[in-house]
């Protein structure tokens, strides 16, 4: 049984394309297979003048909390630093690198696999040092990751290939099902090639494949974005000629930004 660790850089995460990750999709990967989840650290990011003239931003940020500690994750709060230039001009900072890094290597002892959620390259020695005390390290980012820390990670995968743990924009509950996935073998000459995408199951993280052809996709898309590997669709699946799978209806991924925190 493999003894894992999660620690979310939740303030990295929110800025780069993870706003309204699920928690407790994070919980049910780290349980899968012959994994079970050990350590579930999440360090977050709290402005106190604000929780103090702000009832709102309370109300929610606690409740987000909240829902956190519901689904197994210790937080560690890093307060904002407020700072005045000579010009006058305040500007604030908050950074749990530190603590992130210190935490994991000192529960690393107990612990077999480590999921870092970040797409931050200071995070590259610890993984190799994490590593360097036999914990196999795997990342999950989102967007503006690092690629010094894909390549330094046993094993990277976008957060937003595994299925549910960031929402599909713009799609009803009544709509079919949802995949996300990147394009593989496309033969740009005849437009044709496979999408690989993931199903998160109870043995793990498994991937799979599907046929498309650039004719199901959106009009406006460029079919040179097929070649591109980091570059994430989003589709259906439906039997097409003879009751074969197909991708259709493929379109780029649609992110959302995250809220201002003075909005």
């Amino acid at each position: 049984m493999l003894k894992t660790g999660i620690y979310v850089d939740a303030e990295n995460i929110r800025l780069c394309g993870g706003y309204g990750m699920r928690y407790d999709v994070l919980a049910e990967l780290a349980n899968t297979g012959n994994s079970t989840l050990l350590r579930a650290n999440s360090y977050v990011v709290e402005d106190r003048l604000r929780t103090e003239e702000d009832p709102e931003y309370r109300q929610k940020l606690y409740h987000y909390h909240d829902i956190l500690r519901q689904y197994g994750f210790k937080l560690i709060k890093k307060y904002v630093k407020h700072f005045r230039n000579e010009e006058g001009v305040i500007t604030t900072k908050a950074n749990a690198d530190m603590d992130l890094a210190v935490d994991a290597v000192l529960q690393a002892r107990n612990l077999d696999r480590i999921i870092l959620i970040t797409g931050d390259g200071d995070f590259v020695r610890l993984v190799i040092a994490l590593q360097n005390r036999g914990c196999r390290v795997e990342v999950i980012g989102f967007k503006n990751v690092s690629t010094e820390l894909r390549e330094a990670a046993d094993f990277y995968i976008s957060g937003f290939l595994i299925p549910r743990l960031l929402p599909i924009l713009n799609a009803s509950p009544d709509d079919e099902k949802w995949y996300r996935g990147t394009a593989i073998n496309y033969n740009g000459a005849k437009g044709f090639g496979f999408m690989r995408y993931y199903r998160l199951t109870a043995t793990g993280l498994n991937s799979d494949t599907v046929f498309f052809h650039r004719s199901k996709s959106e009009e406006d898309l460029d079919p040179q974005l097929f070649n591109q590997p980091m570059q994430i669709f989003e589709f259906k699946i439906a039997a097409q000629n003879g009751n074969r799978p197909e991708a259709i209806d493929i379109r780029t991924l649609q992110t959302e930004d995250p809220p201002r925190r003075d909005g």
